[in-house]
């Protein structure tokens, strides 16, 4: 999977938000608020392949977490991120 273009990762008021640009993606009305280890998560994988897989050693790098709780919490990240249409 990738992070599909027109999609950057933005602090705002000490939040991590996404912001949508570019003509593809002039419909998208959400707002995406990311918590700190979506954000780091995010950081790491932009202009990247990345797989849920990624993400939970990613996790597992940065957090003291165990390896089924980073692949669980990955997946419903990476779940949460494909059905709002910000990967592909």
């Amino acid at each position: 999977m990738k992070i599909k273009k027109g999609f950057e990762l933005r602090e705002v008021c000490g939040e991590h938000i996404i912001v949508a640009y570019g003509k593809e993606n002039i419909d998208f009305n959400k707002v995406i608020s990311l918590n700190e280890s979506a954000a780091y998560l995010w950081k790491n994988i932009v202009d990247k392949d990345f797989t849920a897989d990624t993400l939970a050693s990613l996790l597992q790098q940065e957090y003291e977490v165990d390896a089924e709780t980073a692949k669980k919490d990955a997946q419903a990240l990476l779940d949460e991120w494909t059905n709002v249409g910000l990967v592909c």
